[in-house]
């Protein structure tokens, strides 16, 4: 006879997760979801968060999604420019959480493969950090240029390769030895934290993921790197539509 009175196994860090397995990986890291990035990037995702607000460059009057925004974190530091910011993630536990400390901001549920917006709805799009979490990245990079204006703005922020060889070593030392022990420390669910790492390691470098926005149909991507290529920072412009 199966005991059925022990918890669920963790989610584990296969890379091979449906969406919903990495959704509910996102609802279980939730409450502290901030704390523990905040501890794990050595306070460099404060940087990474500004770098992303002055590419994204938002003026009053336009409208911007924030695209796997989690608990709006980001959401929060865009607004700050008068732009109306719409708060999307598919996580519902990092919408609850992150409504609970931000009623003011307009949080909506969403699939990164099939957003529930209109065609170019927004003047600018941004995802940071959640673009290697969407089951099929292309399909949302697609997705993206769909709800955005021709003429408007893409920003990515999303880990990479490090530049420089010696410290590309030493950081992948970090990601898969290292990480895991720091997130079992402030963390409610390390095991999402090796997935995270394995997820980082796996994902194209600067100069690949560029081609995929190019190749995806966003016009004039480039990037710059940030924090010694622990980061790189893509931007892109929607094309404008051909004339009849």
């Amino acid at each position: 006879m199966t005991d059925t009175s022990q918890p669920p196994a963790p989610i584990r860090a296969g890379l091979d997760k449906q969406p919903h397995e990495v959704a509910a990986m996102f609802d279980d890291v939730a409450e502290r979801y901030d704390l523990t990035n905040d501890v794990l990037s050595l306070g460099q995702d404060r940087l990474w968060r500004r770098a992303v607000v002055n590419a994204v460059d938002a003026r009053p009057g336009e409208t911007v999604l924030d695209l796997a925004a989690g608990t709006g974190t980001s959401t929060e530091a865009l607004a700050a420019s008068g732009a109306r910011v719409i708060a999307c993630d598919f996580s519902l536990g990092m919408l609850r959480v992150g409504k609970r400390s931000k009623a003011h901001l307009p949080f909506v549920a969403g699939d990164g493969m099939k957003l529930p917006f209109a065609d170019d709805a927004f003047d600018a799009a941004t995802i940071s950090f959640g673009l290697r979490n969407i089951h099929d990245p292309d399909a949302g990079l697609a997705e993206l240029l769909r709800v955005t204006r021709p003429g408007g703005r893409l920003v990515v922020c999303e880990f990479s390769h490090p530049t420089n060889k010696a410290f590309r070593t030493l950081y992948t030392e970090y990601l898969m030895k290292a990480l895991p022990g720091v997130a079992t420390r402030v963390s409610s669910n390390p095991d999402a934290y090796i997935y995270l790492a394995e997820s980082i390691r796996a994902w194209p470098d600067q100069r690949e993921l560029a081609a995929r926005i190019g190749g995806a149909g966003w016009a004039r991507p480039a990037f710059r790197n940030l924090s010694g290529g622990i980061v790189a920072l893509h931007r892109a412009t929607a094309p404008h539509k051909p004339t009849v």
